[in-house]
């Protein structure tokens, strides 16, 4: 619920200022529609096996949980890399040269991110590495078991732990600290904390909202990552299915965290939403009967 609602939010506010997005907004947009996809296609199947105590479908519905999965989780990695490449790049760029971040240049990429995750998603339907059930029984992702059981799956999980998770990941993480050393010698340049350009305070205040982010879906994906390694290399029945439940619960909460987070450091995105808050508010009660403000639900909706 939470991340539906708070990706909805993060949606309409783009749409309202279409005109007005900055080409890395569009980042934060694609972002906030492979979580929204993520919960729309995922959570509810496995909101409902967990009630039924065991996976619900056979082995299609398991392949599909897993290619959703693997599909958004991908964007989602790689869509948080572009946007690290890209606040370094507008960081250690003059002015002069900071018009070369256009919006069909983020839109090219945000092409290349789906191709790239999609392409990765069905490679397992194609022959190479395989879906299966999680060792908890109530979801399914990509079989880890595989890893010594068949040269294939070798392969293909060594080839996606390099390429879409450590690659990615080091390169956040070399992006950020490179962007703290470069503000940390601007800062030194500067002694009077007053005579500090509001332009330089922005991009610092962009850039923690951008770590954030990243620490946020990494720091969720962490546990699931260990657990799931531990799994490659001992036998999944050496764990307690809570332990490898708890970590793939944590892993999906991370859809969640981004809208809190512009909440707290966009002033723009709070107004938005307001407004929002606004609109339902007036919504409501204008296409109710005449009584409407009679209405219980009517005046429990605006307050």
């Amino acid at each position: 619920i939470l991340t539906i609602l708070g990706n909805s939010a993060v949606l309409a506010t783009a749409v309202r200022r279409s005109s007005l997005l900055k080409p890395p907004e569009l980042l934060t947009v694609n972002l906030a529609v492979a979580d929204i996809g993520m919960a729309l296609s995922m959570y509810p199947l496995a909101i409902a096996s967990a009630w039924n105590h065991a996976w619900l479908g056979g082995d299609t519905s398991c392949v599909y949980y897993a290619l959703m999965g693997f599909l958004f989780g991908v964007c989602s990695m790689m869509t948080l890399c572009a946007m690290a490449v890209i606040r370094f790049l507008v960081t250690n760029t003059s002015k002069s040269n900071s018009t070369k971040v256009t919006k069909s240049t983020v839109c090219i990429l945000i092409a290349f991110i789906w191709l790239y995750s999609l392409l990765w998603a069905i490679l397992p339907l194609v022959g190479w590495g395989y879906y299966g059930p999680e060792p908890f029984g109530i979801s399914c992702t990509i079989a880890w078991s595989k890893f010594h059981n068949s040269s294939n799956g070798f392969s293909f999980i060594l080839s996606m732990f390099l390429l879409c998770t450590v690659l990615p990941a080091l390169t956040i993480i070399a992006c950020y600290l490179g962007i703290a050393w470069k503000v940390h010698k601007a800062y030194q340049e500067i002694q009077n904390i007053d005579r500090i350009p509001n332009a330089a305070k922005l991009e610092k205040k962009l850039t923690l909202m951008a770590v954030l982010i990243s620490v946020g879906f990494l720091s969720s994906w962490t546990p699931y990552a260990a657990t799931s390694f531990w799994s490659i290399f001992n036998s999944s029945d050496s764990l307690q299915p809570v332990v490898t439940l708890l970590p793939c619960l944590f892993a999906k909460s991370s859809t969640a965290y981004n809208p809190f987070i512009y909440y707290v450091f966009s002033k723009t995105f709070r107004c938005e939403v307001r407004k929002l808050q606004c609109c339902c508010a007036w919504r409501v009660p204008y296409f109710s009967s005449d009584n409407s403000m009679e209405n219980p639900v009517s005046t429990m909706w605006s307050g």
